[in-house]
């Protein structure tokens, strides 16, 4: 019996966790920016690929005309940073 209740709470949790991880689809039309892009992805995770060949990874809190501002960096988690957006190559946006 307990079994059973454990398996369903179970099967109920990871259904719910897989609805709950999944990601809107990236759009982009004619006329969009890097600027425009990111601010789409606000509140969301993202990597960044700086044309330097660094990929940095973090929440999109803060964009402007000229800045990115991404927190929770991954591997950096005392650290924000502050992206030139001319600098930046390309986005990477977890979808799925």
């Amino acid at each position: 019996m307990h079994k059973k209740i454990f398996l369903m709470v179970f099967l109920a949790g990871m259904v719910a966790f897989t609805v709950a991880s999944r990601a809107d689809p990236v759009t982009i039309s004619s006329g969009d920016t890097i600027q425009k892009v990111l601010s789409a992805q606000t509140g969301k995770k993202v990597s960044v690929i700086i044309k330097s060949g660094e990929e940095l990874t973090g929440t999109v809190t803060t964009v402007t005309d000229e800045l990115t501002h991404l927190g929770e960096l991954a591997g950096k988690e005392f650290y924000d940073a502050i992206v030139v957006n001319s600098n930046i190559a390309a986005i990477i946006v977890r979808v799925k």
